[in-house]
């Protein structure tokens, strides 16, 4: 039985995990779980699955924790802001740490969780966009796992199997296309923040389904693939699929593609995770190609999703400006999500903190330099927003 932490247990990643850890109570065991600040989900969970030791990143939400759940014997140890995360993160026996909180706020519980020996399910991007400087260097020390636990790399990784070392050409990360896939790029400035939050195909939260609206998720997906696959820039390549059906492929050395299908559940690539190298058996929905019918791709509209572009710019200088581009787009998603910025100021303002970044970067940055990078960014985004604010 594999003990599991769990970080970011209420969203969509934490659920979904949970999910999967009920259905297989003989395989996985909750050692630990952390939420945001869902008092009345996080209690219930602490119910049905019986951690040790338990976290709130919202500290203000400590004592209502402590009184909802009370009466539970055991108690689990309770703790809450950024540092009991981190504790979390690093405690007890668990093998394997499922990084499901939202954004830059999973980096330093994950490097605690390396630090302490544990495999790493990555399901939070940001992390390694920026700070992959410092966490690959620490993977390797410490000899631990990480594996994508999001569709895309999961895909690639899972294609991966079996290739041999230099056998791989190519990526292609297939991309939805978002809420926004079928509008006309002249219909852009009317978007509302219920049109963003849209999607066609996904249930996710709020920022990554804002992410996928700007094609920034793929672009971040497109630095993170680099990281997790040591390929060049030039050799990682976005195609539109609006079935979601191939979640990811990979070209080989004599042209063969190779790809990962299944319909859009997120379950499977987050078992695989968990699982691996074993594959265990489900009585999920196999996927029907009759059903589908179809599987069609297209070239992404640059004209339409700018901030494709700022990402592979932002990638490939490298050093401390992955963290400014995450930072800015974390920030600009958030005001936007506030109404203060329009959908179309969100690429505007990343790519103001970007070119007001440029002298400052640090090619071989420290834990020190990225969080000073991620502050900057933020900072920056705040200032320029005033300038377009609705």
């Amino acid at each position: 039985m594999k003990a599991i932490t769990l970080l970011g247990s209420t969203g969509s990643i934490g659920t979904q995990t949970l999910d999967i850890v009920s259905q297989y109570p003989d395989q996985f065991r909750i050692v630990g779980m952390v939420a945001g600040r869902n008092v009345e989900l996080f209690s219930q969970q602490v119910r049905q699955f019986k951690p040790e030791i338990i976290a709130i990143q919202d500290a203000s939400k400590l004592a209502e924790l402590k009184e909802a759940i009370a009466d539970l014997k055991p108690q689990p140890q309770i703790l809450s802001g950024s540092e009991g995360v981190v504790e979390v993160a690093r405690y007890g026996d668990a093998e394997v740490v499922v990084t499901g909180i939202v954004g830059y706020a999973g980096l330093k519980p994950t490097i605690a969780a390396i630090e302490a020996g544990k495999d790493i399910a990555l399901a939070n991007k940001e992390t390694l966009i920026a700070g992959a400087p410092v966490v690959l260097p620490l993977i390797e020390k410490y000899g631990v796992k990480l594996l994508p636990a999001d569709s895309e790399h999961s895909a690639i990784f899972q294609c991966l199997q079996g290739v041999p070392d230099r056998g791989l050409r190519r990526i292609i990360l297939t991309a939805s296309g978002g809420a926004f896939r079928d509008w006309d790029v002249a219909d852009l400035p009317k978007v509302t923040v219920a049109d963003a939050l849209n999607h066609p195909n996904w249930s996710m939260g709020r920022k990554i389904t804002v992410d996928s609206a700007t094609l920034m998720n793929k672009g971040l997906e497109v630095i993170e693939a680099h990281y997790l696959f040591g390929l060049d820039y030039d050799d990682i390549d976005i195609v539109i699929h609006p079935q979601s059906i191939i979640h990811s492929m990979i070209e080989l050395q004599d042209t063969s593609v190779l790809a990962q299908l299944g319909w859009a559940d997120m379950r499977l690539p987050i078992l695989y995770t968990l699982s691996y190298p074993e594959r265990i058996h489900t009585d999920w929905e196999q996927l029907d190609l009759v059903k589908v019918g179809s599987l069609t791709f297209r070239e992404p509209d640059h004209n339409k999703y700018p901030c494709m572009n700022l990402a592979y710019a932002a990638g490939r200088a490298g050093g401390c400006m992955p963290a400014v581009l995450n930072a800015a787009n974390e920030k600009a998603v958030e005001l936007f999500l506030e109404e203060k910025i329009r959908f179309l100021e969100i690429p505007k303002v990343i790519e103001q903190a970007c070119d007001r970044y440029t002298n400052q970067n640090k090619q071989n940055p420290e834990l020190e330099d990225i969080i000073e990078a991620d502050r900057w960014s933020r900072d920056c985004v705040e200032k320029a927003s005033q300038t377009v604010a609705v």
